[in-house]
């Protein structure tokens, strides 16, 4: 500011010089023009020189009015003219009636005109003014001049006086300024008024509107300023400034420390009922008024208000973790641990879980007859020690009827229980244990039914021992809160186990209970449900006629009972499809074209799930001549492993996964020597979220690489090095170790198509049935074979091949070049045909058709006793 004010002065000086400087030396015109413009002015406005102008003799009563205006106003010349300039009046009388020289144009139009001109009296400054009426219309002009001789002396003398005014001025000015802005600047620190008034407004509404104290003290001892809470707390009046310390009647140490101006760091010093912690400052010790400044802090309410937030600041920091780590899994048991680890230690000193059996089974506890509480199983427990004398976990109890548990799970409330040796109804369970545990050093409890959704099923209990405080109402509303979370997480586990339980249920319905018997393979299996979910995982082990054995491998992709129904619907459609005796490559298209069909329905009924994924390996294995034909929908590819422990994935025509449609199937054909292992399994054996299939597949050739293991030591060690920790997928593993028919277990003839070999084949017939020593059925063979031969020589082409095998039953196989299938029917009365098929129903176990790629096998079996 003081800068400014010095800035502002200077300047002005500095221009006042140089302006009458300039003046002097180069325009002493401005004189004469301001003196001439004055005169002009005076004069064109004066009263009744309007009417004047209009008058019959303007010169007449002018021209004495204007020599008399000239010398008072000390021009050289006043001059009265009309609008065009002809003069009415003039020094010289003998010039009025002429021209007025000089410029009048802007006169004319109403505006000042000055100039300067070499008139009658030489050369002089003149202006001219317009002289307007009322409304403006200029009816006149007058003109006022000086000589510039006669004022350009009197500039000059007034220069020294200007500049010695100026100095004084400056001089004047800079020391006011300077002493102003002094005062100003320490006075407000350098703020204006405006921030002065707000700064004032803010600091008086904050200091009476803190919840601390503060007092004021002048260098006398006297009370300069006191804010409402320092009232409060000291007890003072309302018209406290001004008096002396002394006089307020205060406690001594108090009022010693406020008139000492010592400094003091949260003194605490008693103030009747209160404590007060004070902090005193002197006000001068960086050049302020004398003086301290004392602020005062009720530390009784202040640590009563801190205890409170912090107890406060716990329980929701423990609600939080509850929220976090309660409910990590969908396990009832693990959830109920979680609950009881986190309100001990941090709330309890031991935390109980109790659950009805069925809520572990996942299903709802039974309501409470009567008075009676459930049998409930002690689930987790978790305390500061071991030695407790509560029922450990796993035990089976059933509380009595007055005990608080019982109360609480019968009601459905929280009970509070404070003093736990004053409660009578809760010694009622055991005396004895009840006792130990008062010994022990239980004094307190709170019992939580778990109830969530209408269910309650079970109780949570919070034990506090020794020293730690007793519960209190604002515990009880902690453990509701704990337990209400604790309880939803809980009954999600149990819906989940009742839905997992049921899936698994029907999962493990619509899969294999048991592998059939047969000689043609030694199979052993592993089935393992995902943890998180059923899968649509399935294998199968199907025998088929000609002692060969279909081996099945698939995944329906997706989880839950929708998946395992899918997957039990495709099972029983691979089976259907196997009876027909059809070739994996035609199976696999049967099996497309209804899983399509499945799809298109979903579609249609709008609310059940597409089939998305389905994949399936379908083998069959013919231990007569050791070929197994395999073909693949989308599903990995089969593991061979070879008698010396050699691994190969053969490359097997890759088909699309089921209901995709539009592309046919291939099959390929693998000739395995006996003694090799087939191994079939689902992408959840080798695919994992920590490990991808390339992986995989290298840990299942290195585990498979050993000669000499049994199927079922296979499954063991492929799921012990490949089984993840956290199984996400269904794993069905399926390995089928080969055996090769003995060749004396079979018996081949190829005959002509001529109806007298049927003689002969029934003789070769019955002399190898009596080698087998099955004597016995030789006749049933002898009628069946001669039946099928007929027919085969009768109805079909090309030569006939009649091949026996003696396995677990005897079969009885007749080939021909036709692929016309022949048909069972009933012969009427009068026919003298059509009854052969009919008999060989009648005589053998089962019977029926297969296609080759040459025409068709017929087939009988008969059972061997």
């Amino acid at each position: 500011m003081f800068l400014l004010q010095l800035l502002i002065v200077l300047l002005l000086v500095v221009a006042a010089v140089v302006t009458l400087v300039l003046q002097a030396r180069s325009d002493r015109f401005q004189a004469a023009r301001d003196r001439s413009l004055a005169a002009a002015q005076a004069f064109a406005h004066s009263p009744g020189l309007v009417e004047t102008l209009r008058g019959p003799d303007p010169s007449k009563v002018l021209q004495p009015l204007t020599e008399a205006a000239r010398q008072e106003a000390g021009v050289d010349f006043v001059v009265v003219t009309n609008r065009d300039g002809v003069r009415y009046t003039h020094p010289r009388p003998e010039l009025i009636g002429k021209q007025f020289i000089g410029t009048i144009g802007p006169s004319q139009a109403g505006h000042v005109t000055i100039e300067s001109v070499d008139g009658p009296l030489g050369e002089e400054v003149q202006a001219v003014v317009p002289v307007q009426d009322d409304h403006g219309t200029v009816v006149g002009l007058v003109s006022s001049g000086v000589k510039v001789s006669a004022v350009s002396s009197a500039v000059d003398r007034q220069l020294p006086l200007v500049l010695a005014a100026g100095g004084a001025a400056l001089a004047l000015a800079t020391g006011g300024a300077a002493l102003v802005s002094r005062r100003l600047q320490r006075q407000t620190h350098g703020l204006g008024p405006a921030e002065m008034t707000r700064m004032y407004e803010h600091h008086d509404a904050v200091l009476h509107a803190v919840r601390e104290g503060v007092v004021i003290v002048g260098g006398d001892g006297r009370v300069m300023l006191a804010n409402d809470e320092a009232r409060r707390l000291l007890g003072l009046p309302q018209d406290v400034e001004g008096r002396a310390v002394a006089e307020l009647d205060l406690e001594p140490r108090m009022a010693e420390l406020l008139e000492s101006r010592r400094v003091a760091n949260d003194v605490v010093l008693p103030v009747g009922d209160r404590l007060l912690a004070v902090n005193n400052r002197p006000t001068d010790r960086r050049g302020g008024p004398p003086g301290s400044v004392a602020t005062l802090r009720d530390s009784t309410e202040l640590r009563a208000l801190a205890g409170k937030a912090e107890a406060a600041r716990e329980r929701l920091k423990l609600l939080y973790d509850a929220s976090v780590a309660v409910g990590t899994t969908l396990d009832v048991q693990r959830t109920a641990e979680e609950l009881t680890q986190v309100a001990s230690p941090r709330f309890t000193d031991y935390a109980t879980v109790d659950l009805a059996e069925p809520v572990l089974r996942g299903d709802e506890p039974r309501a409470g007859v009567g008075s009676d509480a459930p049998e409930l199983r002690r689930v987790a427990l978790s305390g500061i020690r071991d030695d407790h004398p509560l029922y450990r976990a796993g035990e089976l109890h059933r509380f009595a009827a007055p005990t608080p548990q019982a109360m609480g799970f019968l009601s459905g409330q929280a009970v509070l229980v404070p003093d736990l040796a004053a409660s009578s109804g809760w010694r009622t369970q055991d005396v004895e244990r009840t006792q130990a545990i008062l010994d022990y050093g239980f004094h307190s409890l709170i019992t939580v039914p778990l109830k969530a959704r209408g269910v309650l099923m079970g109780i949570a209990n919070f034990w506090r021992t020794g020293d730690n405080a007793t519960f209190e109402e604002d515990d009880l509303s902690l453990a509701e809160e704990l337990a209400a979370r604790a309880a939803v997480c809980i009954d999600n586990a149990r819906r989940f186990t009742r839905e997992h339980a049921m899936a698994v249920t029907l999962q493990h319905s619509l899969l294999p209970r048991g592998l059939p018997e047969q000689n043609a393979l030694d199979v052993a299996y592993r089935y393992l449900p995902a943890q998180a979910g059923v899968g649509g995982d399935w294998f199968d082990v199907i025998p088929l006629p000609g002692a060969r054995v279909a081996l099945v491998v698939g995944d329906v992709v997706g989880h839950g009972l929708h998946a395992a129904a899918t997957m039990g619907r495709l099972r029983t459609a691979v089976q259907n499809f196997s009876a027909l005796d059809l070739p994996p490559d035609e199976l696999l298209g049967h099996l497309d074209e209804l899983v399509g069909r499945i799809d298109m329905e979903s579609a249609g009924m709008g609310g059940e799930d597409a089939i998305a994924g389905a994949t399936c390996l379908y083998a069959i294995y013919d231990p007569a001549t050791g070929v197994c034909a395999m073909a693949r929908a989308g599903h990995p590819l089969p593991a061979v492993v070879h008698p010396e422990g050699a691994v190969e994935f053969p490359e097997l025509p890759a088909g699309p996964p089921l209901g995709l449609g539009g592309l046919p199937f291939e099959a390929g054909e693998l000739r395995l020597r006996e003694g090799s292992s087939l191994v079939l399994y689902t992408d959840g054996l080798i695919e994992d979220r920590k490990r991808d299939i390339d992986a995989g597949l290298a840990i299942l050739t290195s585990t498979l690489a050993h000669a000499g293991r049994t199927p079922d030591e296979v499954c063991e060690e492929v799921l012990k090095a490949l089984l993840p920790a956290r199984q996400r997928d269904d794993i069905a593993l399926l390995v089928a170790r080969t055996r090769i028919l003995d060749p004396d277990r079979t018996a081949e003839w190829e005959l002509p198509s001529d109806p007298a070999v049927v003689a002969r084949a029934r003789a070769d017939v019955t002399r190898q049935l009596t080698e087998w020593g099955l004597d016995e059925a030789a006749f049933t063979t002898e009628l069946i074979l001669s039946e099928l031969v007929t027919n085969a020589i009768r109805h079909a082409s090309g030569p006939v091949r009649v091949r026996i095998v003696r396995d677990r039953a005897l079969i009885c196989e007749v080939a021909d070049g036709s692929s016309t299938s022949p048909h069972l029917r009933y012969a009427a009365a009068e026919d003298e045909g059509g009854r052969g098929l009919f008999l060989v129903a009648q005589l053998a176990e089962r019977w029926g058709t297969r296609y080759t790629p040459e025409g068709k096998v017929i087939w009988a079996e008969q059972p061997l006793a």
